[in-house]
């Protein structure tokens, strides 16, 4: 059986073990976790013809570096517009490569985009934690942070051709994101809405991957925040007592009392999470009618965009 060492020599905050998600164990309060990138999560999978469900690094602004102590393994790099340099040689994302005993792999945030995956063909060997290897990152419950030093081991490893991943249209940063009004739109002022959908907002620096708050317009609530707490969908625009709103993202709390305003898109989400800290946004109001017919679209194109990517079984 083929297997490759690798090792850990730097990794910036967030950088995490995860796969598709924890899934099944919200109604425990335990978060489904898992990309924060979905879709380019799963083009890093398919490229290589791994799993769905298979396990990957998901690497923030603070970067990664891997040394190959033995074997070799090859690797495919998605999402963001990340630089990727292979033993002094460099490469930008979206990108299959092989790694070679010897060899150093050095992942640096480039000029678009927050979070980058890196998959391997081979099979990461990480403790699960519920079934998955996802990692919370608050409580770092999951396969966990990577650290400087760490020992990586991959087995049934497969060398496979190097090419270039499509970059998709979708994977670009959103400066408009598309909404749903609700569920508690109800507990803001026609015009407090009306300043939401109007205003230009901006990432702040209280970012990670439980959710992100914005700078903007306040969005004061018109009635006193006496709702019981109730489950929370990704994507949620959550204002607070100070009437901040923040997007929630993957690690987000299973239930919570605040209203939310709005929720984004779920096939928008990946595009909104490549915004970086101090990028700005507006929100786009869409009809429920017309956020279906937009995630049945979206949902269609990337099933034929994985499936080219996966390799001829001939």
């Amino acid at each position: 059986m083929s297997t490759a060492q690798l090792t850990v020599t730097q990794a910036g905050p967030h950088v995490t073990f995860q796969d598709a998600g924890r899934f099944g164990k919200m109604r425990f309060g335990v978060p489904t976790s898992g990309p924060m990138d979905r879709a380019s999560f799963a083009a890093a999978q398919a490229v290589l013809g791994n799993p769905d469900e298979a396990g990957a690094i998901e690497i923030s602004p603070g970067g990664l570096t891997l040394a190959c102590d033995a074997g070799e393994v090859s690797l495919a790099v998605a999402g963001g517009g990340f630089q990727v340099t292979l033993d002094g040689v460099r490469h930008g994302a979206w990108t299959v490569l092989t790694l070679r005993a010897g060899q150093v792999l050095t992942i640096r945030p480039g000029f678009w985009g927050c979070w980058t995956y890196l998959s391997f063909a081979g099979r990461l060997q990480v403790a699960p934690w519920l079934d998955s290897i996802s990692t919370h990152g608050p409580t770092g419950l999951g396969g966990g942070l990577l650290t400087e030093g760490q020992a990586i081991t991959l087995e049934e490893t497969r060398v496979v051709a190097p090419r270039a991943i499509p970059l998709p249209l979708w994977a670009r940063p959103l400066s408009e994101v598309p909404v749903v009004l609700g569920p508690q739109d109800r507990f803001f002022a026609p015009e407090t809405i009306a300043t939401f959908l109007g205003a230009t907002y901006a990432l702040s620096d209280a970012y990670d991957r439980m959710g992100v708050r914005l700078n903007g317009p306040a969005l004061p609530p018109n009635a006193a925040l006496d709702m019981p707490s109730e489950p929370i969908a990704r994507g949620s625009v959550q204002v607070s007592g100070d009437a901040v709103p923040t997007v929630l993202l993957a690690d987000h709390q299973s239930t919570g009392g605040y209203p939310k305003i709005a929720t984004v898109l779920s096939t928008s989400l990946d595009s909104f999470v490549q915004l970086r800290s101090r990028q700005r946004l507006r929100f786009q109001a869409v009809s429920p009618a017309q956020a279906i017919a937009l995630v049945r679209s979206r949902r269609l194109a990337m099933g034929r965009y994985l499936e080219a990517l996966r390799p001829n079984p001939g």
